[in-house]
């Protein structure tokens, strides 16, 4: 049984056998949000798309919680001193640096919406700014604060300093300065509280149902929401699944509001293997999902997290490692078309269910073209990135050659940003090396042999017949080759890269020695 198929099980027996579910997901749009955050969204698109094939309806909230407190400034930001300025403000209340969008935080999630819907993500955004600041959260502001007592006792369970004895589960923004440096005292048991700003130096009471500047603090906030929304599934990184986290408070301080904790599921760490350093939203340091998508077309980045079980750390590849993964994905889609024999009725199950997460919409009624991404890198090259040129050596039209051309513009991006020199070259537009008389005489012969009508593997008998002809060892023969055309000792396949680059253009190149 696949993962997602797993975790359904568990939502219907933990929540019943409804004809409708409620999952979500949410992150603060603090920094760049990278791959290791998407790990979240995409599991929650999994376990949704599993509870559709069994015939339920389902709701997808994604929070943005661009409520919270902008803390730290990312150094991949431009306008430091002005971020700088604007700390302990609210994210939504922080310009946009780049200038373009009307908030901080909105830069940063414009850039994952539009992205998520191309790997066919499409959740109901919720914007946690709108909701406190529209007073939708009034009714949940006040039972925390009826239930200071309870709230406290939970979160004191596992801290190892007891909170202070004037604690609130009540945090806030000065509607003055805007900052979050304010707490809160003599709360009237039902509609008042008196707020104290340290930055102003002001007190003043206020009401609660006539604060927009009012929000809960994280650990009652989630759990709240989750009553509010009517949440059945929802996962949480490492960070919060740990004896002590944050779904071992929230899910005793829900019942407070007379709700359950969703279905959980711990989701793990992502690393990234080759042309990428540590993942930090805080330094920068990132890869997001749409670096992932300049490399993995789109129901390949679905097939990496839909192939790993969410508890398992796992890599995903920027180095040669792309290549391998794509000949992987090919294989799952050959053997859900049944163009390719699995192991056994197990394996198959497995992958037909893979590939069904891993589509981006529907699943073809025939398999797709499959170009292969290993010769996609040759052909990018000799067409110098013309992706008309490469789908038309293909031969082949309409879907199938819009396929050729997303994975041929991942085969260029990944050439020029992680492929190892070994595998990179240009061809020349003219012979600099000084060639000997029999090695003109060589490139001669071989030039009047190539034919554009001809197999590779035909051509390849006539390179062996003559390098015997000329008692040339082959391996001083290719390394000719490639001296000559690309101006290194080593590249793809002989015979197949003169016949892709065509007679025409290497008389052009070779014509005059």
């Amino acid at each position: 049984m696949h993962w997602t198929d797993s975790i359904v099980r568990k939502i219907v027996a933990e929540k019943g056998d409804k004809a409708k579910y409620t999952v979500a997901a949410g992150i603060t749009p603090s920094g760049s949000v990278h791959i290791g955050n998407f790990r979240e969204i995409m599991t929650v698109d999994l376990v949704k798309r599993a509870l559709e094939f069994r015939g339920k309806k389902v709701r997808f909230i994604y929070s943005w919680d661009d409520y919270d407190v902008f803390r730290k400034v990312p150094k991949n930001m431009p306008k430091q001193d002005m971020l700088n300025k604007n700390l302990r403000k609210p994210i939504v209340d922080v310009p946009d640096p780049f200038g373009r969008e009307e908030s901080y935080a909105r830069y940063h999630e414009v850039n994952v919406e539009e992205d998520v819907a191309r790997v066919g993500i499409k959740p109901e955004f919720l914007y946690q700014a709108k909701k406190y600041r529209a007073l939708k959260y009034v009714n949940g502001i006040k039972v925390a604060l009826q239930h200071t007592k309870e709230i406290k006792d939970i979160l004191n369970e596992y801290r190892k300093i007891p909170l202070e004895d004037d604690w609130m589960p009540l945090t806030g923004f000065c509607p003055d300065c805007g900052k979050d440096e304010v707490s809160f005292s003599d709360y009237d048991g039902k509609n008042k509280i008196k707020m104290f700003c340290d930055e102003c130096g002001e007190s003043k009471e206020i009401e609660i149902s006539k604060s927009p500047f009012l929000k809960l603090p994280w650990r009652v906030d989630w759990p709240m929401r989750w009553d509010y929304e009517k949440v059945d599934f929802e996962p949480g990184g490492k960070d919060h699944s740990t004896e002590g986290g944050s779904f071992s408070t929230c899910k005793e301080i829900v019942k407070l509001y007379d709700w359950t904790a969703p279905t959980y599921l711990m989701y793990n760490f992502i690393s990234i293997k080759g042309g990428a350093g540590k993942i930090s939203s805080s330094s920068g340091e990132v890869i997001t999902l749409r670096d992932c998508l300049d490399v993995y077309e789109p129901a390949m980045v679905r097939w990496l997290f839909a192939g790993t079980r969410p508890g398992a750390e796992f890599a995903i590849g920027f180095d040669l490692e792309v290549i391998k993964n794509y000949e992987d994905f090919d294989k799952c889609e050959r053997i859900y078309f049944k163009e390719q024999d699995a192991k056994n009725d197990k394996e198959f199950d497995n992958q037909k269910r893979i590939y069904e997460l891993s589509v981006v919409d529907k699943v073809p009624k025939k398999m797709p073209f499959q170009p292969s991404f290993r010769h996609l890198t040759t052909l990018v090259q000799i067409y110098e990135g013309d992706l008309d040129a490469v789908a038309k050596d293909y031969g082949v039209k309409g879907k199938d050659a819009e396929r050729v051309k997303v994975r041929a513009q991942c085969a260029l991006n990944w050439l020029k940003m992680y492929a190892p020199d070994d595998i990179k070259f240009n061809i020349v537009k003219k012979i600099s090396k000084k060639l000997t008389s029999k090695e003109k005489e060589a490139i001669k012969l071989v030039l009047n042999k190539v034919d554009d009508k001809m197999s590779d593997k035909d051509l390849h008998e006539e390179i062996y017949t003559i390098c015997k002809s000329l008692e040339y060892e082959p391996k001083d023969f290719f390394k000719l080759f490639y001296n000559v055309l690309i101006e290194k000792d080593k590249g793809p396949k002989l015979a197949a890269f003169l016949l892709v680059i065509g007679r025409k253009r290497l008389v052009k190149i070779l014509g005059s020695i």
